[in-house]
Order: structure tokens, then C-alpha cells, then sequence
């Protein structure tokens, strides 16, 4: 008896299994080439993301050169610094956010140039990178600096403030001539401009002349010039991103944040500045010597002209 169960089972099965066959064989011949059906990895959306998030900065660098926190310091020129995501001296301290789109400036305190003590890893302009540094620029000639830029990160101090740094600059320079009138055994003159980014703020310095009554000669000392009181833009901008315009003619300096505020320097001070010679300058200037003191400074975009 329970061989006849065992035999009526058997085959009860076999013939549900000849079924089953024949209905998926018929489901697969009534598929039409509009019916496939398109089977996507994980693999596959992985690579989409990538596509669609990949940003890389579109800053021309062709005619700047960076100083860096290290070496005597390290300057690094066209046409390296155009490979600088796979420059090895250069990859520390200025490399690409490709989810944002910008380049980063590290910096913390380390080594610093002949005329200061603080660190930085910071764009100089060159009109000619040919001769190096040699061709610069008069206020006669005019300027237009914008850039694009936040704070990534930066240090706090022992009280839980943050630390300063520069972000842009104007910086003199005398000319040959100029430098031997005067007994120098350099091309330094003070920086007319700097631009910093205090506690979210953006705060303007520049240069104001000590003696109104000072000489041609008198002038080009960088002891002639002093600071002046400082003026910071009233909005708040923080760790997001924010856009910086500086425009230059003969007597007049100006300085724009986000399209919509501006502080103007058109005054005698001006006018006494058009003896000297000229430069760009961009990145992250970090005002801390501070062991343990560091800054990043990401820039979105940045265009010189003249």
C-alpha cells in the first residue's frame, strides 16, 4: 500500500514539474524585444553617481605662482603648479574638492618669507611668467581681482576664537630703480591691500601715509606708511561661499562683497600710492604662529585682468 502512495506521488509530481516548464517556456516566446527587461548593477549606479557629482575648479593658473609653508619658503611656477593635483611638493597644501568644484589652500605655521613671520600658501600673480616676477603693474594701468571663495576650516585660539588669515592682498613693489635710490637689496614695498577673513567676517586694511608732506623719495620707504582703522563688511559670511571683487584705477581702490556692498579709498593716500608698482595676491595667509594653528581656504573661482 505505501509503495502505491509513494508511485502516485512521484508522479503527480513529475507531471506539476512538465507543466510548470511548458507555461515558462510559452511566457518566454509571448516576450516581445519592447517587453526585455534591462537589468542594472549596483556597479552601474555607482558609476552614474560618480558622473554626475565629479567637479573639478576651472581656475587658470598660468599666471600665478604659490608660496608654501615649507622650505626656504617653496615657490612653485608655471608650468608646474598647472599639474599641482599630482605635484608631489604641491599636494599637501593645494588640491581639489572635485565634489565642489574648487581648489583648497592648506596652510599652518611653519616657514615664512624674508619680509614676514607667518606662514601661507598663497597665489602671487605674474603678468609675465616668462621673466618671473620682473612686469607688475601701476594703480595708471588699473586692476580687476574676483574670486570666489569660503572658509573651510581654520583654528581656534586658547580663548575659542577663531584665527585670522589673509585671502587676498595688493602688495607693492619697487622697481629696480627705485630699490637703488632708496639703498634697499630688495623689490619690497608695503602691501596696499589686504583682505581678511575674521570670525565669518570679511575685514579690509590698507596703507595710509604718514607724512602728507613727505617727499617723492620719502615715500618709497616702507616706514613712511602706516595702517589704517580697518573697515568690515557688516555681513556675515561665515563658512559658506561668498564672492570678493577688488577694482584699481589711478587714485581709486575698491573693494566689492556679493555684488551688493562695497568700500571705496579714492582719497590722497591713494593718489601718493600711484608711485609704485603692483600685484595680485590669493589664497590663505594664516595670521597665527601657533604650533598647532592651521587654516584651509577653498577658492570656486578667480580671474586677474588689467
Amino acid at each position: 500500500m505505501v509503495n502505491r502512495v509513494c508511485f502516485k506521488f512521484y508522479l503527480g509530481a513529475a507531471l506539476m514539474f512538465v507543466l510548470s516548464i511548458n507555461v515558462s517556456c510559452q511566457n518566454q516566446d509571448n516576450i516581445s524585444e519592447e517587453d526585455t527587461v534591462v537589468i542594472v548593477t549596483p556597479e552601474d549606479d555607482i558609476n552614474e553617481d560618480i558622473e554626475q557629482t565629479y567637479n573639478l575648479p576651472t581656475i587658470d593658473l598660468s599666471h600665478w605662482k604659490v608660496t608654501l609653508p615649507i622650505g626656504k619658503p617653496t615657490e612653485v611656477l608655471p608650468p608646474e603648479i598647472l599639474d599641482y593635483a599630482t605635484n608631489q611638493t604641491l599636494k599637501p597644501f593645494m588640491f581639489n574638492d572635485s565634489i565642489n568644484g574648487a581648489i583648497v589652500f592648506y596652510t599652518y605655521p611653519n616657514s615664512s618669507t624674508a619680509n614676514s613671520s607667518y606662514s601661507r600658501t598663497e597665489l602671487r600673480e605674474l603678468m609675465n611668467p616668462s621673466d618671473k616676477s620682473a612686469t607688475n603693474w601701476t594703480f595708471k594701468q588699473g586692476g580687476h581681482l574676483k574670486g570666489t571663495l569660503s572658509m573651510a576650516e581654520i583654528s581656534k585660539d586658547e580663548n575659542g576664537d577663531y584665527d585670522r588669515t589673509i585671502i587676498m592682498q595688493i602688495h607693492g613693489r619697487l622697481t629696480n630703480e627705485q630699490r637703488d635710490l632708496i639703498g634697499e637689496d630688495d623689490n619690497n614695498a608695503p602691501p596696499i591691500l589686504k583682505i581678511y577673513w575674521v570670525d565669518g567676517k570679511v575685514r579690509v586694511k590698507t596703507k595710509v601715509l604718514k607724512d602728507l608732506n613727505a617727499s617723492d623719495t620719502e615715500i618709497l620707504y616702507t616706514d613712511a606708511w602706516g595702517d589704517d582703522n580697518g573697515y568690515s563688511f557688516p555681513e556675515y559670511v561665515g563658512f559658506d561661499k561668498f564672492t570678493l571683487e577688488v577694482k584699481v584705477s589711478e587714485g581709486r581702490m575698491e573693494v566689492i562683497l556679493n555684488n551688493n556692498a562695497s568700500v571705496v579709498y579714492d582719497d590722497i593716500h591713494m593718489q601718493k600710492w600711484g608711485v609704485f608698482e603692483n600685484y595680485f595676491k590669493a589664497g590663505n595667509y594664516l595670521v597665527s604662529k601657533r604650533e598647532n594653528a592651521f587654516s584651509k581656504v577653498k577658492y570656486y573661482k578667480l580671474e586677474a585682468s588689467h
